[in-house]
């Protein structure tokens, strides 16, 4: 029987070596290393929490707010870096593609995983950083691993839809990178969603219909603290597969997209 190209030994190589290679290419040269998978999260977290919290007294009334904080800016880098090298992939790949006969999908894949491995080694630090601020250890730990494969399934949606069309048009690169700086303050990152709720709950429960929303909250909500909003818990059960429709959608219509223009990648590329 003959086995399908997704689960060929030498399609699961190339996946496994591209992705070393990218994590690899992307701290070479730099005096720290791999060390910025860890420092950059934690820069941007030290920023946001001396603006925010000290200056602004954002939070004040959210439980373990610095690790509620660190976690919202961990998952969020996570998700940038997963689009925007997924955008990017085929295009820092087109000399590859043009020598070398294999599914297209591969290279986008390396790159998201590339940034998994970079989650991975960051979600280490927001669990200590949690021990050491008096959070308890839990089960539902654990069930943060399928709200961050529901992240990735989200990321991975973008990076094929977007990365496909990027081949062609080069804008989109920009456009994406604008979009994303509208999006930080869109999603309960910096600010808790009670603040928002106080203001217009209509406004609150349509944050967290977005599934970047969601999946952060829920993380925090299983890591943190179970006083945490929710989309299950405020907006209501019925509503609550809002959020996963919006993930199978996107999917869907990135890997049909990326499907269908693939053909053509090294042409344009």
């Amino acid at each position: 029987m003959k086995i399908p190209r997704v689960l060929n030994r030498k399609n699961r190589i190339l996946l496994k070596e591209l992705t070393k290679t990218d994590f690899k290419l992307r701290y070479q040269g730099s005096v720290l290393g791999y060390l910025w998978a860890l420092l950059r999260p934690l820069m941007m977290f030290a920023i946001l929490y001396i603006v925010f919290s000290k200056l602004l007294k954002i939070g004040n009334d959210i439980p373990h707010y610095p690790v509620y904080l660190l976690c919202g800016t961990t998952l969020w880098s996570f998700f940038t870096e997963c689009t925007s090298q997924g955008i990017q992939a085929i295009i820092a790949r087109g000399e590859l593609l043009r020598k070398i006969s294999f599914p297209k999908y591969i290279v986008v894949v390396s790159s998201q995983l590339t940034a998994l491995i970079n989650l991975g080694i960051n979600l280490i630090v927001v669990v200590i950083f949690a021990l050491i601020n008096g959070v308890a250890p839990s089960w539902s730990w654990f069930l943060v691993i399928p709200i961050i494969l529901e992240l990735y399934l989200l990321s991975l949606g973008i990076a094929f839809l977007l990365g496909a069309i990027n081949v062609k048009y080069r804008d989109i690169t920009s456009i994406w990178d604008v979009l994303v700086q509208a999006l930080f303050y869109a999603v309960p990152i910096i600010y808790p969603i009670q603040m928002v709720a106080g203001t217009s709950t209509l406004a609150a429960k349509i944050i967290l219909l977005n599934p970047i929303a969601q999946c952060i909250q829920d993380v925090r909500f299983n890591l943190i603290t179970p006083e945490t909003v929710t989309t299950w818990n405020f907006v209501g059960l019925p509503y609550a597969i809002v959020p996963l429709v919006i993930v199978v959608v996107i999917l869907i219509a990135g890997a049909l997209t990326f499907r269908h223009k693939s053909k053509f990648f090294a042409e344009e590329v």
